[in-house]
């Protein structure tokens, strides 16, 4: 009996000894086999259905781990809709598909294939639309978004999928594609018209933007124009929606478009619901800035008819894009310009209730803009 247990033993310890080794030995016959090429990589044959199970879990899995923690706002500002529509037609159309615009059969040979979003959004919770969004996926062609600091461009796209459903060709052409309402498939040719119509679709042909949280630019200053766009190419100034806008105009173009926008009329904005004591609040600030905390009148700079030509006219401007660019100033997510850094320090000083003042005030101004040189 006791020879028989000892035999048994010996076995166990046997057989351990010989997993530890296949354990060690099995990362280099992986590369060795690797190195052989005997693996398909070929999407044409598609993955076997266990590895394809395999990875929807592990992507489901991940994403469900990752949107943890990930807060919420209170409410989409739809204003935020329209700019990612834009970007939605720019950069995603093209696998994904729109309402009205088939996807290129290309589309169909890739592996993964992209999904219908139309169908797919509502797979997932307004968390994991962001993670997915701001983060992309990998091994699937589904990149990050571009830049990783604008947190409010993806909830403002989260917002756009989960209305993309419920909207007709002719309704999302409109988001996408504003007045020049170009179809996708007519593509970016080059040409200074094509340039011109992809600014339109969020700043109008007027320069006054399409919505909220798109700047006025009719009249603004050719230099600050063509360097915005240079610093959005560059990546110095982030924004996931002007990076790609920027790159996909010829840069040749720049000081074309730069002129034609400086050249338009400004109307003032409307802006009779702004609180009468905020824009007092904000008017204190800006003639007078807040001198125990060091910061400096606003209009000593943007105020001034022969200020520098890189500084913007703020007169007339939106509130709310107003509020979120000061915001992004404070937090440190706002570049640009080589001016920029007096910015980041100044606005890191302004208090919540500030901020809101300063951008009501400004956008109750009325514009004096004259001739944009």
């Amino acid at each position: 009996m006791k020879l028989n247990v000892n035999r048994h033993r010996i076995a166990v310890r046997i057989n351990w000894k010989y997993i530890a080794i296949g354990l060690a030995v099995l990362p280099f016959a992986a590369v060795f086999v690797a190195w052989l090429g005997f693996f398909n990589i070929g999407a044409a044959s598609g993955h076997w259905r266990i590895t394809e199970l395999f990875l929807q879990l592990a992507m489901r899995s991940a994403v469900r781990t990752y949107a943890i923690g990930i807060e919420e706002p209170e409410a989409f500002d739809r204003g935020a809709i329209l700019p990612a529509a834009g970007h939605f037609a720019r950069g995603c159309a093209t696998c994904h598909g729109a309402p009205g615009e088939p996807r290129p059969a290309m589309v169909k040979a890739m592996l993964p294939r992209p999904p219908r979003l139309e169908r797919a959004v509502h797979a997932w919770d307004d968390a994991q639309l962001f993670r997915i969004v701001k983060r992309g996926i990998r091994f699937t062609g589904m990149p990050a978004w571009p830049t990783q600091m604008r947190d409010d461009e993806v909830w403002g796209m989260v917002a756009f999928l989960r209305r993309l459903p419920d909207l007709d060709p002719e309704e999302y052409r409109n988001l996408a594609y504003g007045p020049a309402k170009r179809s996708r498939a007519s593509g970016f040719n080059g040409s200074f018209d094509a340039a011109l119509a992809g600014c339109a679709r969020c700043h109008g042909m007027d320069g006054l933007g399409r919505s909220a949280f798109v700047p006025v630019i009719a009249g603004q200053h050719r230099a600050y124009f063509v360097e915005s766009l240079r610093a959005y190419a560059a990546g110095e100034r982030a924004s996931g929606i002007m990076e790609l806008a920027a790159t996909e105009a010829d840069r040749k173009l720049w000081q074309r478009l730069a002129e034609y926008y400086a050249s338009l009329p400004a109307t003032e904005d409307e802006q009779s619901a702004a609180d009468a004591e905020r824009i007092a609040r904000g008017r204190r600030i800006a003639q007078y800035g807040v001198p125990r905390r060091d910061i400096p009148a606003c209009l000593g700079c943007h105020g001034r008819p022969d200020r520098n030509p890189v500084y913007p006219q703020l007169d007339g401007q939106k509130r709310p894009y107003l509020e979120n660019q000061l915001r992004l100033f404070a937090e440190g997510e706002r570049g640009g310009t080589d001016y920029a850094h007096l910015m980041t320090e100044f606005a890191s000083r302004l208090e919540r209730k500030e901020i809101e003042s300063l951008a009501a005030y400004f956008a109750s101004r009325q514009v004096q803009r004259g001739k944009a040189e």
